[in-house]
């Protein structure tokens, strides 16, 4: 389905049960601002959710070229993400998604942006400078082990240590950067803008900025709502040029006031960040200040919480409380030894809004106070993350024969890779700035990969009546949706919020809604707490399980539990309106089959030799709605 159109409830959109409600359609109106050359686009400003995948590589990447998957190209990518059969660039074989998505940015890494297909292309200004003149003495051809060599060397060069080649990040920029890469650069560019198509399908141009200092994974991906005339005027930053976040925002805030640009930076996997995603410490050993929050909040509004290499809300040594935080747990290290490190406060999202909210009380700004975003970090230029349908996250792991070796990052293995995820977005048209808006003022949420629908607004006076067909009208009208902000009130109201929740509709019944909260005491340290509001099948107490329906032996499952709607009006019955606060939504699905099962079953084994669960519960997280007391 392209869009879900919203007020619902009661009324919603049924597909695949016969008890799920209808939702009505809403009228739309065209906006003069939202116009192609020949077309209006429609636009709603009540929104309409857009599925996206905001990180997808191509053989642009470095490492996807040499990873074995040359073929990889931008137009590829866009045209699967439309929905359309392709042949898969890693087995050949033709790939199909389930349902198109409405937008992508691919997001090649901007070290050495398509220069390793020229340099085996023998393209002058690449070919005979002293790192291409290296790297084809070294690996001449194309065979899987030379590919792995010259990874080795970029990634040790990246680091600054020695390495085969004796070649530094310096060499590389110096050596690759210039001409070539703008063609390439450019290449990327003509392609996103023959796929735009406003009102039907956007393309967002955008690169990964891939630091690695140290081994930690401080990546960001960047992207604009603006096109080609603009992206042209520049050539991405790259890590080799500065590893340090607070040198990119400098760069975008440079770039952005001589083009015109509007960035967009999204910081992907904290859970490998070795403690430095949200640190109060910076990289320059200065502790966070205000500029430093204000810089970082200017540009970085969403943070990638759950994608292929693992689920990045919290971990169960964070959230001993928290029953459901041991989902997709990912702990490899992008060192090239492979490190296993220990999970800490500045690796997870929950914690890095508390930490932020402890910040704010010391320097008087939030570092943190960010959106969710889920992405794939597909490296095969297909966005194919559905459990039934899971392309890997490259050549090393992209069929289940494939899934019990090494992946080539780290020391992780195929199955240890989450089928996950993408981003839900609330914006008023499919349009290049509808959607950045949209992730600019933090609109948007996070899946696992099911579709599911989600409202959430938070205010002071709303009632249980609320939850209508009119909930969002007046969502909108009263109070905040999921990214706003509360402040108190002269009575000190406790905030109440709507929250509804719809099943995808060809995917499993929901289990339960769940708002997790987190707070600043009195004594400047923060406490979290989840609240289960709403639970299927008339359960009253959130202990009690919803089942599992899911058969091993043949991967099936039934929706004969679970509800197909959740709806609920919940106040904070523990608020204390002197303390600042967050509020988000998670809402999990009934088990349902993990990859590692179907693999299982293909390949004729235990499940067991997977190292990994036959069955998951899939979830969606709402960008949270904070309480300021000040």
């Amino acid at each position: 389905m392209r869009l879900l159109l919203l007020p619902f409830l009661s009324l919603l959109l049924m597909v695949g049960c016969k008890d799920t409600p209808k939702e009505p359609t809403i009228a739309l109106n065209s906006s003069p601002e939202e116009t192609t050359m020949t077309t209006k686009v429609p636009s709603n400003a009540l929104k309409n959710v857009y599925w996206g995948d905001t990180h997808n590589h191509t053989g642009n990447s470095f490492d996807v070229f040499l990873f074995g998957t040359p073929n990889s190209t931008p137009d590829i990518a866009f045209r699967f993400a439309k929905g359309e059969k392709v042949k898969s660039p890693t087995t050949g074989k033709p790939w199909k998604l389930s349902k198109p998505l409405d937008f992508l940015v691919v997001a090649d890494h901007a070290e050495l942006i398509g220069s390793i297909p020229l340099m085996y292309k023998n393209t002058p200004g690449i070919s005979d400078t002293k790192t291409g003149k290296a790297f084809l003495g070294i690996a001449p051809n194309k065979s899987e082990e030379n590919m792995q060599t010259l990874y080795d060397i970029l990634n040790y060069a990246a680091f600054d240590q020695p390495n085969q080649a004796n070649l530094t990040a310096k060499d590389l920029v110096n050596d690759f950067g210039g001409t070539k890469v703008t063609e390439a650069w450019n290449s990327y560019i003509e392609t996103a803008e023959k796929h735009n198509d406003p009102g039907k399908f956007t393309t967002l141009i955008g690169w990964e900025w891939s630091s690695n200092n140290s081994g930690a994974n401080l990546h960001r991906v960047v992207f604009m709502p603006q096109g080609g005339d603009v992206a042209k005027q520049f050539i991405p930053y790259s890590a080799l040029e500065s590893d340090n976040p607070e040198d990119l925002w400098a760069w975008l805030e440079a770039t952005s006031k001589r083009t015109g640009a509007e960035f967009v930076a999204i910081p992907h996997n904290p859970n490998i960040s070795l403690g430095l995603m949200f640190p109060e410490t910076r990289l320059n050993g200065k502790p966070v200040d205000k500029a430093y929050a204000d810089a970082r909040m200017k540009w970085e509004r969403s943070v990638e919480i759950t994608q292929i290499k693992g689920d990045s809300e919290t971990h169960p040594a964070l959230s001993p409380n928290d029953e459901f935080a041991d989902f997709e747990t990912y702990d490899f290290a992008l060192t090239p030894d492979g490190t296993r490190p220990a999970p800490t406060k500045a690796d997870y999202v929950r914690s890095g809004l508390m930490t932020g909210l402890e910040l704010e009380k010391k320097i008087g700004a939030n570092p943190y106070k960010i959106g969710f975003v889920g992405s794939s970090d597909s490296h095969t230029g297909m966005s194919a993350i559905e459990e039934t349908n899971f392309a890997g996250k490259g050549q090393h792991d992209s069929e289940p024969k494939k899934r019990a070796h090494p992946t080539g990052i780290g020391s992780s293995k195929g199955w240890d890779m989450g089928a996950a995820g993408w981003v839900g977005v609330w914006a008023e048209s499919n349009t290049r700035q509808s959607i950045v808006d949209a992730f600019q003022r933090k609109e948007v949420y996070a899946t696992t990969g099911p579709r599911i629908t989600l409202r959430v607004f938070g205010g002071y006076n709303f009632a249980e009546n609320d939850l209508n067909a009119d909930m969002v009208k007046t969502g909108y009208g009263k109070g905040v949706p999921m990214g706003g902000d509360l402040n108190k009130t002269a009575n000190g109201t406790a905030p109440g919020f709507l929250i509804s929740a719809l099943k995808d509709p060809d995917g499993a019944n929901l289990d339960r809604i769940q708002v997790v909260k987190g707070w600043l005491k009195a004594d400047g340290t923060s406490e979290e707490k989840i609240y289960d509001v709403a639970l299927s099948d008339g359960r009253t107490n959130g202990n009690q399980k919803v089942g599992n329906t899911v058969d091993i032996k043949t991967g099936k499952y039934t929706n004969s539990i679970g509800d197909t709607e959740l709806k609920v009006f919940w106040k904070d019955p523990d608020f204390n309106p002197s303390q600042s606060a967050f509020y988000y939504v998670r809402v999990l699905e009934i088990p349902t089959p993990r990859y590692s099962l179907y693999d299982a079953i293909e390949l004729g084994i235990d499940v067991k030799e997977t190292n990994h669960p036959a069955t998951i519960q899939e979830r969606i997280y709402s960008s949270p709605i904070w309480y300021n007391p000040n």
